[in-house]
């Protein structure tokens, strides 16, 4: 069984950063690739990145390209999500999730395991 545990989300002004942490426990090996969604109020959960088990492989979704950056510590079973140049339209529940199949899954189906998730708001 595999827990995850985000932090570092909260309150930010728009055009701020903010750094998402994602610790797993259990059995993670680093052929799993971990990936970041969201998650706004009456809407599905949106596909933001995903890092590939070597951490080599990277994918972003387009409205986030060139602000946000996806990287992960096998050593530590961490992966993180740098977020900058945040706008109020990034405000969402921002969840990880462990696949254990593909090596960078972008839709939710393709992942086993979620994180409870961390709120991030930001101000206009």
């Amino acid at each position: 069984q595999v827990q995850l545990v985000e932090s570092g989300g909260g309150l930010v002004q728009a055009g701020g950063s903010l750094r998402l942490a994602c610790a797993a426990s259990g059995r993670i090996f680093s052929a799993y690739a971990m990936g970041w969604f969201r998650q706004v109020p009456g809407k599905e959960q949106e596909f933001v990145a995903v890092v590939s088990g070597s951490g080599r492989d990277k994918d972003y979704a387009d409205f986030v390209k060139g602000r946000f950056a996806i990287s992960r510590d096998n050593a530590k079973n961490m992966v993180y999500l740098q977020m900058n140049s945040l706008a109020p339209e990034d405000t969402a529940v921002y969840y990880c999730a462990v696949a254990k199949h593909g090596s960078r899954p972008r839709t939710t189906y393709e992942y086993d395991y979620w994180g409870q998730g961390t709120q991030v708001t930001v101000s206009s």
